[in-house]
């Protein structure tokens, strides 16, 4: 399934019509509520813009600096930003991610020791927003243009570290489906 484009959904409104006055009907509301729902995003993106150009100095700079990384975008930043607050209160990447609950669950006993799946003990929203845009990382190392256009105002050693993290994310990536990983995003 794909996403309605601009050129479909103006074919939906002008080409397709029913002759039951139902169907046309619920053919009329349908329309209205894709539109409704793309005016509520639109609005709802325009004052994430708004706050964060009223953030403070340092939490716009964390934000434009997670928007140079790929598979996330202004919502994506935003909302990693407002879940963690500060990045700074985590020396390590293994600290974030036990707070986001994105580790592997262990079963220990003496000498055995059994990793699981993720132990889904954290904050399951910025679990969900990393886990979506980790997905980003399934594709080959890039930088294209929507990408190269969020990274325009970040300084280069931003630009240096966000292309390193797509080459180890892309290698971790291939290493885990070739040992068997499912791959369940289509």
């Amino acid at each position: 399934m794909h996403a309605w484009t601009q050129v479909y959904l103006a074919w939906v409104k002008s080409a397709v019509h029913f002759d039951h006055a139902a169907q046309e009907a619920t053919r009329l509301d349908y329309i209205h509520e894709v539109e409704h729902v793309a005016d509520r995003i639109t609005r709802l993106e325009g004052a994430i813009t708004a706050a964060v150009e009223t953030a403070p100095i340092h939490m716009s700079a964390v934000i434009e600096a997670l928007q140079a990384l790929r598979g996330i975008a202004l919502v994506s930043a935003v909302t990693i930003a407002s879940e963690v607050g500060e990045l700074s209160r985590f020396t390590k990447p293994r600290q974030l991610m036990g707070y986001s609950g994105a580790v592997a669950s262990e079963h220990s006993s003496g000498e055995r020791t059994g990793r699981g799946g993720i132990t889904k003990a954290g904050n399951a929203h910025l679990r969900r927003v990393v886990v979506e845009a980790a997905w980003a990382c399934r594709h080959r190392p890039a930088v294209g243009p929507t990408l190269r256009k969020r990274q325009a105002p970040v300084r280069p050693e931003v630009k240096e570290i966000a292309w390193k993290a797509q080459h180890r994310l892309h290698a971790r990536y291939r290493a885990l489906t070739a040992r068997g990983k499912c791959n369940s995003k289509r």
